[in-house]
């Protein structure tokens, strides 16, 4: 009984888990902002390229006249 009091004491004591727990919520905040950022510049540039798309279909529709 000793033992195993003893061992529960150890497992309640070691910070080790808790420390894993929150490298792991810091690299998914991280994560998260890494991918609110790529969807904030995919944007952009979807916009970008709609723009140059419509430029080159009026003036090749303007050449065909």
């Amino acid at each position: 009984m000793r033992r195993i009091l003893h061992v529960a004491k150890r497992l309640f004591d070691d910070r080790r888990g808790a420390t894993a727990v929150e490298y792991g919520l810091i690299l998914a905040l991280v994560f998260l902002a890494i991918v609110g950022a790529i969807a904030g510049v995919a944007d952009a540039t979807i916009t970008m390229w709609d723009g140059v798309s419509t430029d080159v279909e009026d003036a090749t529709s303007g050449q065909a006249e």
